[in-house]
């Protein structure tokens, strides 16, 4: 959530500002904001409720200053108007500050600002951080920030600027991601690396409890006690072009076409055909301490939630071992009681969301061993977790997520066949996974391939209020799934229940302007699908089916969408590509920007 960018260096800033948030715009577009200072200590705010582009349009026609922060906002205090947008500046303006996070004692730190005659102009947490920074009577810019955060409880990323101390920027972070890049005679700053590639491959990850001072010469990192932490550059690897539209209208358009490239990506080298399982070295857990666990936890939130119920199913399947799937976000506030035998799966696409991240610290907290399926390299999940796969889906930029979701389902598999063939699972079963694992590419593609088929679904569907997506076992997380994608890009009401709890209560909704998306995969279940289909149709109720080509659905007036076959075990990753088909285009239909659907960021990194 929110998005943080920063330059110091030789070059004007506003450029690099500017650059940065429309890269990072989403992580956050309800308003925007910069801060430049000039040579002569003289700062600059410009701020405006909206996109980034609003912004540009309002910045003056020669802003100079080659020092200066930006900020794109999700908003958590007050709504998205121009006062609450960042940066937010002390009363004489001599400090400009951007904030991720949240600050859990706001209401009192503003309160006690209030009573000291201070006049507040926003409705934001951020803004009692830069009155207090103001308000310290330490010599250096970097005491004045540590006088401030021992006042202060909560998540932070934060940059600071001061006009007593032109020269740099001070940053500080605690819960909520910030990235230093190194450049030549000049530095940069941002909450995802996304904002640095174009301009540097080196970066630096803060740690919590970090704080550090950037200069156009280097820069210094250092904790609350103030002892250095000598941090050292690492290289990344993305390059500017994947972040790229390439030519698509949008990005979750481009990512769902990249899938099958994608999920070649996420296999290569690790199908080991010789000995039927999947080699996952990156877990860092041997075979004896494998073979130790008893059960497995996946914590995850919102789509990663419900491929974790994929996964655990996998893994029940493959391993005959316990799995489950719950809320990460839930996780920690119900006292859980962490076992050694269980082994713990977090699941982010980002490896920055906040609730996933205060799970593994919990885990970790009481003794647990967590592993991370995440798909960006360095980031606070990954660095936290004591083993992982990497995702190795690319950049994804979309708000709704598709080729990583995809790669998550397919690392579950991953991980669901190693684990399997630790147990009891057969040489010949962990064949058949392999096979089938290796079939996934070409039958994505054929599902892409029959997107135009979607057209009179599409135009029904868009005429709906709500819709119902119903599956059972293996099929219904997938259809929270689809459920998800359609509420959240095409703002249609979108509810998932098991098949079999429509006569329970839900199938007193059914009528003719409800449709229901059903999942009917071909399994030991398929003849109660249809049964439970057949309830809708009874009912007058519009019915949209995923299924098999060879599910018999006899004369019913169903519209179908046809999916490739492949095992049983591994149909719900097809499954689920059909239901991103249906949402981007209703959204497109309905004339709704699907890349940056409303109320929504791509990384969550608030709770």
């Amino acid at each position: 959530m929110c998005g943080i960018v920063g330059y110091i260096g030789r070059e004007p800033a506003a450029p690099y500002l500017i650059e940065g948030l429309t890269r990072l715009e989403y992580r956050g577009y309800d308003s925007a904001g910069v801060a430049v200072l000039n040579s002569k200590g003289k700062t600059t705010r410009v701020r405006t409720a909206g996109r980034v582009r609003a912004l540009e349009s309002a910045l003056p026609a020669r802003l100079s200053g080659t020092v200066g922060i930006g900020h794109t906002r999700w908003a958590t205090h007050g709504p998205a108007e121009e006062r609450n947008a960042h940066p937010h500046a002390s009363v004489s303006g001599r400090i400009n500050v951007v904030h991720n996070g949240i600050i859990d004692n706001a209401a009192n730190l503003r309160s006690a600002l209030s009573d000291a005659g201070v006049e507040l102009s926003s409705d934001t947490d951020t803004e009692a951080v830069a009155h207090l920074i103001a308000q310290s009577t330490a010599d250096s810019l970097e005491e004045a920030v540590l006088d401030t955060l021992a006042k202060v409880s909560g998540t932070y990323a934060l940059a600071v600027t001061d006009e007593a101390h032109p020269d740099r920027i001070v940053v500080a972070r605690s819960g909520s991601p910030l990235i230093i890049g190194v450049g030549d005679e000049e530095m940069f700053l941002a909450s995802d690396v996304a904002a640095l590639v174009r301009h540097t491959n080196r970066v630096v990850h803060l740690e919590d409890g970090e704080l550090a001072t950037i200069t156009s010469s280097g820069f210094r990192t250092f904790d609350r006690s103030r002892n250095d932490t000598d941090r050292s550059p690492i290289e990344i690897s993305v390059a500017a072009e994947d972040l790229e539209l390439s030519g698509y209208e949008h990005y979750m358009l481009k990512e769902m076409r990249e899938q099958p490239a994608a999920a070649q990506d996420c296999m290569r080298g690790r199908l080991d055909e010789r000995f039927a399982t999947a080699r996952l070295d990156g877990l860092e857990l041997d075979a004896r301490e494998l073979r130790g666990f008893d059960r497995v936890k996946i914590l995850g939130c919102g789509s990663a939630y419900y491929v974790g119920q994929i996964g655990a199913q996998m893994i029940e399947d493959l391993a005959r071992i316990p799995a489950d799937a719950e809320a990460a976000s839930e996780f920690r506030y119900r006292r859980p009681i962490i076992e050694p035998r269980t082994l713990y799966v977090a699941v982010s696409q980002s490896g920055e969301t906040a609730d996933t991240a205060f799970a593994v610290n919990e885990i970790r907290r009481k003794g647990g061993r967590v592993i991370g399926l995440v798909n960006a390299v360095g980031s606070t999940i990954a660095r936290e977790v004591d083993g992982g796969i990497y995702l190795h889906a690319g950049p994804e930029i979309a708000v709704a997520s598709t080729k990583a979701l995809t790669n998550m389902g397919i690392s579950f598999a991953l991980l669901a066949l190693h684990l399997g063939r630790l147990h009891d699972l057969s040489f010949a079963d962990g064949q058949r996974i392999i096979r089938g694992l290796q079939r996934v590419p070409e039958q994505i593609q054929e599902i892409l391939d029959q997107e135009s088929e979607f057209e009179q679904i599409v135009t029904d569907l868009a005429k709906a209020r709500s819709a119902f997506y119903i599956g059972r076992v293996r099929g219904f997380p997938v259809a929270r799934e689809g459920a998800q994608k359609l509420k959240e890009i095409s703002y249609i009401h979108a509810e998932a229940y098991q098949t079999s709890e429509l006569k329970h209560g839900p199938l007193a909704l059914i009528e003719p302007s409800m449709p229901t998306v059903a999942i009917i995969p071909q399994d030991d279940l398929t003849d109660r699908n249809v049964a439970a289909a057949e309830q809708v149709l009874a009912r007058r109720g519009p019915l949209v089916a995923i299924t098999h080509a060879s599910v018999d659905l006899g004369n019913l007036p169903v519209s179908t969408i046809v999916v490739p076959q492949n095992e049983p075990e591994l149909d719900p990753i097809l499954l689920t590509i059909p239901t991103q088909i249906l949402a981007y285009r209703t959204a497109i239909a309905l004339g709704h920007d699907v890349d940056k659907p409303r109320n929504l960021a791509k990384s969550v990194t608030v709770e």
